[in-house]
């Protein structure tokens, strides 16, 4: 093997470590910026009530094979 080949493989070896470090650092960089997060939910409220005459409005609806429709209600608040 000539010198030149040896001097390119060791060129590319270098690289290919440099590339791969560069990238395990850029993820850890990343996730380290990031504050930690809670488990689980975060100022979980109770679950709004439906609006008077919700059944009147969704009484159109068409089921599907399982028997479950899909009714939007839209309320003004």
């Amino acid at each position: 093997m000539t010198g030149r080949r040896r001097l390119w493989r060791w060129v590319v070896v270098v690289w290919v470590v440099l590339v791969a470090v560069a990238g395990g650092v850029t993820v850890w960089m990343r996730d380290a910026a990031e504050p930690w997060g809670a488990y689980g939910w975060e100022e979980a409220g109770p679950t709004p009530s439906l609006p008077e005459g919700w059944e009147s409005a969704c009484a159109g609806a068409t089921p599907d094979e399982n028997g479950r429709s899909l009714c939007f209600v839209r309320t003004r608040r």
